[in-house]
This record gives structure tokens, C-alpha cells and sequence, in this order.
């Protein structure tokens, strides 16, 4: 019997945690070193990636009995455009050296996706140890993260607002009612139920603090997550459902002058923190941050908001999905004047053709159609590109979490 005959595909168990929790750390090589910098042991780290296994869907190949490659898939839920879709948020992906180039984890992953499919989870979500890895793979960047250095002496001055800031723990009741308020107004934002929670504050310092900025009426309208370490206050989040909120909040972080020598932090949306700012010489800098794929095209182009135009659409194309045999082939979509839309495979020689990866990034707005089609990402009518710019959404995608 040959080595890859005696592979086994199987579902990873509680039962299996310490095999799990190994072939974690080995991939990601995380030592015992960078564990107690973070302030971390052994024991917290494995009851941190407990959870994983309890309510994910845990997939592995077994070497007899032992574990050498896996993946996890959280069920999670994003908002797309107003509307509420089901998830599978990728993690905890890895293969031992000695078992590599062997296709394990190509297999991995179609069956995961397959097994998402039977979810309706229509679309995946995952954070990329290696762009060109999950883009071969058919995901695509779908969101970027800001990162920002402000000095001291460039914290904006303090301007009066109608409300107040109070300092709560983060585990608070009124963070969680800001965010979900947040996040149904956020394009491609997390939909943060107590699981998506518990892994948002997984890695988080001891010394992290809520402030929330309160409205003149007494209710929460915006909330900075922060820790002060070595004279520099970082900010981990910022939310705010309005300019007085913002403001209120900076008024906050301004109110540190005296006590830090910058701020640093983290913008998950196209916002142009300088711009704002009255002395603008700011360090800022975007990177990619999580990538997606289209799951089902056929599911999600159901769900899908499309913008009504008051006319009927009708685009013929082809696509090509390195996976997912569902997801190859000509298609027309049908759109109806509200917006609803409808896919069917099809015969009619198609206008446009483009991979599974340029559509998600197009459907969830990151990239334009127009701009995708000038760089020969998608290849086709113009007239076909105009239509696809009028009827999908112009809102910016928004992303904070991690897991």
C-alpha cells in the first residue's frame, strides 16, 4: 500500500483537540516564546482553539490515527448589501511538510466547499496567509485594513458635542447593541452573533476598554475599543453611526494629549483619516485584508440585491471556477426591473467571460466592473459592463473581525 493510499478523509473531533491544536501551532510556528510575549500559556491557547472544534465543521486526513492535514469552517452570517447571508468562515488551514504537494488540501477544500453548499452558506470568507494560494483557489480580496499613526501634537482640538463618553468594559451591553446597529448599515460586515464575538475578542490584551459615546437622549451612538501601552494608545475599533458620534470620540482620544505620544490604529473602510484631520502629515497605510468566494453562484445570485433600474437586465456569460464544477459554464442572468435576480445555465453565446474570483470581488464591490474589464479581468461587451455598473451596489465593503 502506498503512502496516499492509506490517507483518510474524516471528520475532526473533540477527541482529536490535541492533534489539532499541534498541527496548529506547527504550521503557523507559534512557540512558547510568542505566546508569553502576547501574555499567553500553553493552557490558555489550547482552550482558546477548543471552541473550534466544538461549533465548526472540522474537516481532516488521518494517517492511520494520526492527523495531518485540516481545515475549519465557522458558520457565520455577513451582511451583503442590506441583506443577510450565510457564511462559511475558513480557518485553521494547514498540512504537515512531510505530507505536502501529495493534493490533500485541494481535496480539503472542495469538500468543504461542497459541504457548504448542503449549508446554503453562499458565500466563504477566510483571512489569506498567502494571497496568490486562495486566489488560485477562487478567492478574492474583498476588503481592505487602514492602519494610522497620528502624533500627539496632530490630535484634532477638541469641538463641543450635545453628548458624553463613558468608560465601560468591553464585554458591555451597549457595545454589542452599537455594533449590530453598525453592521446593518456596513456592506460585507460581519453579522456578529456570540460566536462571532467570542472570536472577535480571542486575542485581545487584558488591558483593552470600551468608550461609548452617548447622544443627548442617554443612547450608545458609537463605541472605541483601546489599550495605552508604552505612551501610545492603540485603537483596536471605531464605530460611530454619525459625524457627532465620531467627533465625540476623537474629543475622547484627544482628551490623552497630555499622556501619549501617538495614537495608532486600524480603519476597515475608505475613509480618509488625514483628509479629516487639520494638520494631515499622517502616516497611513491600506493592505489587503480578507478575501472571499462565491460559493453557489446560482444560490447567491438569488439572494443577491441588485439595484432596480426600473428596466429588465439580461447578461449572458461564461465562468470558470478552479474548484467547483457548479460553478463553470455559461450562464444568463436575468434581472428584474425591482432588482431581483435570477441565474440559469445557458446555451446563447455569451457577452462577457470572467472567473469565479473577479465576480465576487465585483458583486461585493470592491473592484468596479469597468475598472476589472480595463485591466482584462473580465473580457466582453461594453455595453454588457454598463449594465453590470447600474445595477451593483457602490457601497465600499466593510470587514473589522478576525478568527
Amino acid at each position: 500500500m502506498s503512502r496516499l493510499d492509506r490517507l483518510k478523509m474524516g471528520k475532526v473531533e473533540t477527541k482529536h483537540f490535541q492533534q489539532f491544536n499541534e498541527l496548529l501551532r506547527y504550521v503557523f510556528q507559534v512557540t512558547k516564546k510568542d505566546l508569553q510575549v502576547v501574555g499567553w500559556e500553553e493552557r490558555e491557547i489550547a482552550l482558546a482553539k477548543k471552541p473550534v472544534l466544538e461549533q465548526a465543521d472540522v474537516i481532516g486526513w488521518f494517517d492511520g490515527e494520526k492527523l495531518i492535514s485540516q481545515l475549519a469552517v465557522y458558520p457565520f452570517q455577513v451582511n451583503i448589501f442590506g441583506r443577510a447571508f450565510e457564511m462559511g468562515g475558513l480557518t485553521g488551514v494547514g498540512t504537515y511538510p512531510e505530507y505536502a504537494n501529495m493534493g490533500l488540501m485541494y481535496k480539503l477544500m472542495k469538500q468543504a466547499l461542497a459541504d457548504m453548499q448542503q449549508r446554503k452558506q453562499s458565500i466563504s470568507y477566510l483571512f489569506p496567509y498567502s494571497i496568490p494560494y486562495y486566489r488560485r483557489r477562487g478567492w478574492e480580496i474583498i476588503s481592505d485594513k487602514m492602519t494610522f499613526e497620528v502624533r500627539d501634537v496632530q490630535l484634532p482640538k477638541i469641538k463641543k458635542v450635545p453628548g458624553y463618553v463613558e468608560r465601560l468594559p468591553i464585554e458591555h451591553s451597549d457595545v454589542r447593541t452599537v455594533y449590530k446597529l453598525f453592521s446593518s448599515t456596513m456592506h460585507a460586515a460581519m453579522i456578529r452573533n456570540d460566536l462571532a464575538w467570542d472570536e472577535y475578542w480571542r486575542w485581545d490584551v487584558d488591558e483593552l476598554t470600551a468608550a461609548v459615546y452617548y447622544d443627548h437622549t442617554h443612547q450608545p451612538h458609537g463605541y472605541l475599543l483601546y489599550w495605552i501601552s508604552e505612551d501610545v494608545l492603540h485603537i483596536k475599533e471605531m464605530v460611530y453611526m454619525d459625524q457627532e458620534a465620531r467627533i465625540g470620540l476623537w474629543n475622547f482620544i484627544g482628551a490623552h494629549f497630555s499622556m501619549v505620544s501617538k495614537v495608532v490604529g486600524n480603519i476597515f473602510m475608505n475613509e480618509p483619516l488625514a483628509f479629516w484631520l487639520e494638520d494631515s502629515d499622517i502616516k497611513e497605510t491600506i493592505s489587503p485584508y480578507f478575501m472571499a468566494r462565491i460559493v453557489d453562484i446560482k444560490q447567491f445570485i438569488e439572494q443577491y440585491p441588485f439595484i432596480g433600474t426600473g428596466i429588465e437586465k439580461t447578461i449572458t456569460f461564461k465562468l470558470e471556477d478552479p474548484m467547483l464544477e457548479w460553478n463553470q459554464g455559461t450562464f444568463t442572468l436575468f434581472v428584474t426591473r425591482d432588482g431581483q435576480g435570477k441565474l440559469i445555465e445557458s446555451e446563447t453565446t455569451p457577452a462577457l467571460s470572467l472567473n469565479i474570483q473577479t465576480l465576487t470581488t465585483m458583486l461585493l464591490s470592491y473592484k468596479r466592473p469597468s475598472y476589472l474589464a480595463a485591466i482584462s479581468l473580465i473580457k466582453g461587451d461594453e455595453q454588457a459592463i454598463e449594465a453590470l455598473e447600474n445595477i451593483i451596489g457602490r457601497q465600499t465593503p466593510y470587514f473589522s473581525d478576525y478568527y
